[in-house]
């Protein structure tokens, strides 16, 4: 099983930052962050992304594109898949995308964008990272991805209004 180091950092993190927030969501406490903190944390978070989905172990085939939506979904349900490697990459698509959901309703706010600019921006960035990855062979191109992708978005929508009752943004 291959995990690259990032994925331990980034993981590691994650976990501290959800410690901390839910220590000061049952103090009920403020953690007061600037947006350009914010906003450099989404930076580094993305380089990792990056690197996590661009430099991929070379000793396995990358090139080939699913445009079934669920399939590759309902493989991993399907019993055939070592489950801790299905629930990494189910987990890891939908989870690893909800900080993005975050910071678009932090600018939603600070800069009134459309609702329509809040949904398809996702959807054509997570669009254009998969034809990268297919391209470059660095990655395949699957519609299921998309869908795991965006609804880590969605759900980063969704946990928006509990988020801010714990960060403060100034």
């Amino acid at each position: 099983m291959y995990l690259h180091e990032v994925v331990i950092l980034v993981i590691w993190i994650g976990i501290t930052l959800l410690v901390y927030f839910i220590v000061c969501f049952v103090r009920n406490e403020k953690m007061v962050v600037s947006l350009y903190i914010i906003f450099l944390l989404l930076i580094v978070y993305s380089a990792s992304l990056g690197l996590l989905l661009f430099n991929r172990p070379t000793e396995q085939y990358y090139g080939n594109f699913n445009l079934i939506p669920f399939s590759t979904i309902q493989f991993y349900f399907s019993g055939k898949v070592n489950p801790f490697i299905s629930f990494y990459n189910l987990a890891a698509n939908v989870c690893l995308t909800i900080p993005f959901g975050l910071f678009l309703m932090i600018r939603r706010e600070k800069h009134n964008f459309s609702v329509l600019n809040i949904i398809f921006s996702p959807l054509i960035f997570i669009s254009i990272i998969e034809v990268l990855q297919y391209f470059s062979h660095r990655g395949n191109l699957d519609i299921d991805d998309l869908i795991l992708n965006f609804t880590g978005v969605l759900i980063g929508f969704l946990i928006y209004p509990v988020f801010k009752r714990v960060v403060q943004i100034k």
